[in-house]
C-alpha cells in the first residue's frame, strides 16, 4: 500500500519515503506526493533522490494493478528511459526523497480547478475529460452551441472572485442519496472505503461541489489567466471545450 499524501495536501512538493518494491512497471513506495494518472488528470513527474544525492528521473505515475489487471492500493513511479543502472541500485527498504516537478503539478492543479468552474458555467453532464500541463478539455453531453468568449469571461469572473477551494468527504450512502453530485458519465467516484473525497468551491452557496480525487489550488484566484481556446462539435450530442493559459 502507498500512502497518498497528495490527497490531503496538494501543495506538498516532496516527502521522505521507503522503497517497498521494484516492479517492471515502476517503483512502489510506502508514501508519496506523486499523483497517479486518473480522473482525467495526468500523472506527476519528478525525481527520486537517493541518500547519496543521485536522482532517478520519474517520467510518469500510475495506479498499480494486480496480475488480473485490477487496481490495488499501491502506486507505480515510472522511471524515465536511460536510468537502468540507477534503478538497479535501488533495493526494498531503501530510504529516499520523492520530489515532484512542482511547476508541472501546479499547472495541472490550476487547470483541474478551472474544469470545475466550467462545470458551473455549463451545467451539463461530462462524458470526457483530459487535464495536461499544456491544456485541459471537457466534453459535455449537450446539443446547444456554446460561446467561447462568454465562457472565458465567466471563468475570469469566478477566478477574480477568489473563491476558496476545500477538500472534504461524504459517505457512500450520502452519495447514493445525492446522485446528481456526480457530473461524469464515464468515470464513477472510487468507492470501497466508505468515504468519497469531494471538492467544494465557494464558502457559502457552492460554485461547484462534486466528488473528485484530483489535485486543486486552494483558491480560484490562484488559477490566473485561463481562457477557452476553442469549442468543437465532437458529435451530435457532444460539445468539447478546450482550455489554455493566456
Amino acid at each position: 500500500m502507498t500512502h497518498d499524501l497528495f490527497r490531503d495536501d496538494a501543495y506538498l512538493r516532496e516527502c521522505e519515503a521507503t522503497v517497498l518494491a521494484l516492479t517492471p512497471e515502476g517503483v512502489v513506495l510506502d508514501r508519496t506526493v506523486f499523483y497517479p494518472l486518473g480522473g482525467g488528470q495526468g500523472g506527476d513527474s519528478g525525481v527520486l533522490v537517493l541518500a547519496d544525492g543521485r536522482e532517478l528521473a520519474i517520467a510518469d505515475t500510475r495506479k498499480a494493478k494486480d496480475a488480473e489487471g485490477r487496481p490495488t492500493d499501491a502506486i507505480w513511479h515510472v522511471p524515465a528511459p536511460g536510468h537502468e543502472a540507477l534503478l538497479a541500485a535501488l533495493q526494498p527498504g531503501q530510504r529516499l526523497t520523492a520530489r515532484i516537478d512542482w511547476d508541472r503539478r501546479h499547472r495541472l492543479m490550476r487547470f483541474h480547478t478551472t474544469t470545475h468552474l466550467l462545470c458551473h458555467l455549463v451545467p451539463q453532464l461530462v462524458n470526457g475529460c483530459s487535464i495536461t500541463p499544456e491544456y485541459a478539455r471537457l466534453d459535455f453531453n449537450m446539443t446547444d452551441p456554446l460561446d467561447k468568449d462568454a465562457l472565458t469571461a465567466g471563468i475570469a469572473r469566478l477566478v477574480a472572485a477568489a473563491h476558496p477551494v476545500a477538500v472534504g468527504a461524504i459517505t457512500d450512502e450520502e452519495l447514493d442519496a445525492n446522485p446528481s453530485l456526480v457530473r461524469s458519465m464515464s468515470v464513477q467516484p472510487p468507492r470501497g472505503t466508505g468515504r468519497v473525497r469531494t471538492i467544494r468551491i465557494g464558502a457559502d452557496a457552492p460554485v461547484d461541489y462534486q466528488p473528485c480525487g484530483g489535485t486543486h489550488v486552494a483558491n480560484t484566484a490562484e488559477i490566473g489567466n485561463v481562457v477557452v481556446t476553442r469549442i468543437e462539435k465532437k458529435s451530435a450530442t457532444t460539445r468539447r471545450v478546450v482550455l489554455g493559459f493566456a
